[in-house]
């Protein structure tokens, strides 16, 4: 493990970019192959998952920060943003609806083709059994036959954790289940207004305290990252999807437990243009990184505190850890 000295703050504390087995655009083409391949689910099927969908009003909103603590996020300035209604999933996707999803399809994901998948530290029983970490990043370790169903490797499983967000889900795979499900995944804009709660410039679903009166509202890392986490919000990994009140939306875990995909590439936005709101914003047009939102177990203030309603990080879209998730919308 690095000494604390060595633990600049601003890094994030998702993995980096996946080393594919194979090239970087054979990976790329063996999801897009595999998503190609989903079918969509029944009518039924679908129609059942559309239903446990909240409806968004639409409207305007202030996206983003005044000022971005990581200006390489591009959080910031605020944009004035205009949105149609929409719907969006009140919690992450859970372990239980990503087991239907993977039985009613045969989908595979990239952790389980590739083989493996990065894993916090603390979560592993016994850290000489997984040498290999990215560089200048001891603190995540490479699990062969880790992914979903075994989020800490060979010999766990979600047992006891159906209620828990699905992790270790790459953006292809997070697609390949909106595909089958009939819904979609959330545009960046989506996914910060629901996240507000019809709050306007708060730092958190439910304000801007960290703590509202003196409770944990999310689950995020305590103690002295990365070494030790007291779990004193009561979790040491992920949490229920449902263990933190709802934002004035009805919307659950917004911020910390997991790094959300959104449909968005990361990539150059146009400034805002003064009198002229954008309107049912899309992402950038080019880039091949994706856009994730709010932060997850693992954000600390001493390290990656991107755990508001605002922040924002990157990662290739073959790219999977144990603190990647996502949450999916549908229109109207």
């Amino acid at each position: 493990m690095q000494d604390s000295d060595d633990i600049k703050p601003g890094g994030c504390c998702q993995a980096p970019a996946a080393t594919p087995s194979a090239s970087p655009q054979e990976l790329t083409a063996r999801c897009e192959a595999a998503l190609a391949a989903v079918q969509p689910g029944p009518k039924a099927l679908t129609a059942e998952l559309r239903a446990r969908l909240v409806k968004i009003p639409g409207g305007f909103f202030e996206m983003g920060a005044r000022r971005s603590t990581y200006p390489g996020d591009g959080d910031s300035p605020r944009r004035k943003t205009h949105l149609q209604p929409y719907l969006i999933s009140p919690t992450s996707v859970t372990n239980a609806d990503y087991a239907r999803f993977v039985e009613a399809t045969g989908y595979q994901t990239v952790a389980e083709f590739e083989g493996w998948t990065f894993v916090f530290h603390l979560l592993l029983d016994d850290l000489s059994n997984f040498p290999t970490s990215p560089p200048g990043l001891a603190w995540w370790r490479q699990v062969h036959g880790g992914a979903w169903h075994s989020p800490e490797g060979p010999g766990s499983s979600i047992k006891g954790r159906e209620d828990h967000p699905a992790v270790h889900i790459s953006w292809f795979d997070a697609m390949a289940y909106c595909k089958w499900a009939g819904l979609s995944l959330p545009t960046e804009a989506q996914w910060e207004r629901a996240a507000r709660g019809g709050l306007s410039n708060r730092k958190f679903p439910w304000g801007d305290a960290l703590m509202p009166d003196g409770e944990h509202a999310m689950n995020t890392f305590q103690g002295e990252f990365p070494r030790s986490n007291t779990g004193d919000d009561g979790y040491i990994g992920t949490a229920p999807v449902t263990a933190y009140k709802p934002n004035g939306f009805g919307l659950y875990t917004m911020t910390g437990n997991v790094w959300e995909w959104v449909s968005d590439r990361f990539g150059p936005r146009p400034d805002p243009v003064p009198g002229k709101p954008a309107r049912d914003p899309q992402g950038a047009v080019t880039g091949h990184e994706r856009v994730q939102r709010g932060g997850s177990y693992l954000c600390h203030v001493s390290y990656c505190d991107r755990y508001h309603v605002h922040s924002r990080t990157k990662n290739d879209p073959e790219s999977s850890t144990g603190n990647m998730g996502f949450r999916v919308a549908g229109a109207l």
